[in-house]
């Protein structure tokens, strides 16, 4: 009421002064005056709440009567533990085979620089299980047996011209020892028989060169597994891999992997030997153990990560390139007081919780409590300070809280 009568006052005031006509200068001042007041009185008035609030929470806690007759708040507690935490890097990955072959030509300089030649024969369906060794493709091979042919008659054309030269030397050499002919004529017999013994190993080598050419046209799977791909028709070229993809792809399941894009703020957190967990959800494998068996050396300029492996064991429900999710697990305490972590709150002074605490006349209340959080993980939220265990932690009701509020744990 005080209130009221002071505004009424300030108001009669100005009317006054407006009605007597001062001048425009004077009626501005005034103005100024009274907004001035106005604030004044705004701010004692917050002074005032303020002030009440204070006194009405004395009170609660003095007064028992009065205690029992304000409004008690009802929030749920959860007692705080300390116990083991993990704090995991979840990443998507996928499945994928050690051994894994992309069946290529050998490059033949008689075919092609790059290998590869028409095909004129499949040995395998895609599907089929394949051993290492195994026929896969037969290539056009009629160029190289003909150069095979006509490398054979060339050596064997060579070998009499050798026999004769031979003879001939022969017959040059007893003339010479018997004190006939010139040594001009002996060593001409001799250089000829050494150019066609030099001859003859070039043609030996080139038939050689030519057999091994000629092995180039047979296409061998070089490891036992399921032909995963094979894409490659008669009368085709086989090239080992096109524009589309391979086109023949051998996948051998035996020994089976995760590999998956690690940030590359997480590298000095990872190392060879770091525990996973596997997760394949649409073949319903849950925490698969296993540990990072490779790190890549260096970081994906696109990425920006770096690649990480995991092996696990071999299971014939699993495909290459199946959608995996890789947990590495980056920190763990064997003893750490954890809580929900939406049960921390935020002001301008920092992170804090609610606990409920008994007063020294027995009563309930709320405390704040400031907190310094560690690792994040999940729903819970590993506490460094603030917290020790053994605390009633506030989980419920906890948004409206005020320090020092009495309250009620709900049973």
């Amino acid at each position: 009421m005080k209130q009221v009568k002071t505004f009424g006052l300030i108001i009669t005031s100005a009317v006054i002064l407006l009605a007597c006509g001062g001048s425009k200068k004077d009626g501005v001042a005034a103005l100024n005056d009274l907004k001035a007041q106005l604030e004044k009185e705004k701010k004692q008035r917050s002074d005032n709440e303020a002030a009440i609030k204070k006194l009405e929470a004395d009170i609660l806690l003095l007064d028992t009567n009065a205690a029992n007759a304000a409004k008690i708040k009802l929030v749920s507690v959860l007692p705080v533990t300390a116990q083991p935490f993990e704090h995991y890097i979840d990443l998507l990955g996928k499945v994928d085979a050690e051994n894994i072959s992309y069946i290529s030509p050998t490059p033949s300089s008689m075919m092609s620089p790059q290998g590869g030649g028409v095909v004129r024969a499949i040995y395998i369906k895609q599907g089929q299980p394949v051993k290492k060794g195994q026929l896969l493709l037969k290539l056009d091979d009629a160029i190289i047996r003909q150069q095979i042919e006509a490398a054979k008659k060339s050596m064997e054309v060579t070998r009499t011209q050798l026999a004769f030269a031979k003879n001939v030397y022969q017959r040059q050499k007893n003339l010479w020892d018997q004190g006939i002919g010139t040594e001009v004529q002996l060593l001409q017999s001799k250089s000829n028989v050494e150019q066609l013994e030099n001859g003859l190993k070039a043609a030996e080598e080139g038939v050689k060169g030519a057999l091994e050419q000629l092995k180039t046209t047979s296409v061998y799977s070089d490891v036992t597994g399921i032909a995963d791909i094979v894409n490659i028709h008669m009368g085709e070229t086989f090239t080992g891999m096109t524009a589309t993809g391979p086109q023949i792809k051998i996948v051998n399941k035996t020994n089976l992997k995760i590999v998956a894009n690690v940030p590359e703020n997480y590298l000095t957190r990872l190392h060879t030997g770091t525990p996973v967990l596997i997760n394949i959800p649409d073949a319903n494998k849950q925490n698969l153990p296993s540990s990072i068996s490779l790190i890549s050396q260096s970081v994906d300029p696109t990425m920006r990560g770096f690649a990480a492996e995991a092996k696990i064991a071999s299971d014939g429900e699993l495909k290459p390139n199946q959608t995996a999710i890789m947990r590495i697990k980056d920190y763990s305490a064997a003893s750490a007081v954890v809580i929900p972590v939406n049960m921390v709150q935020t002001d301008e002074s920092g992170k804090y919780v609610f606990v409920m605490v008994t007063s020294g006349n027995g009563k309930t209340m709320a405390h704040k409590v400031p907190v310094i959080i560690g690792e994040v993980y999940g729903d819970n939220a590993e506490i460094k300070s603030g917290l020790k265990g053994g605390e009633q932690l506030i989980t419920e009701g906890y948004q409206a809280l005020y320090e020092g509020q009495i309250i009620s744990a709900v049973k």
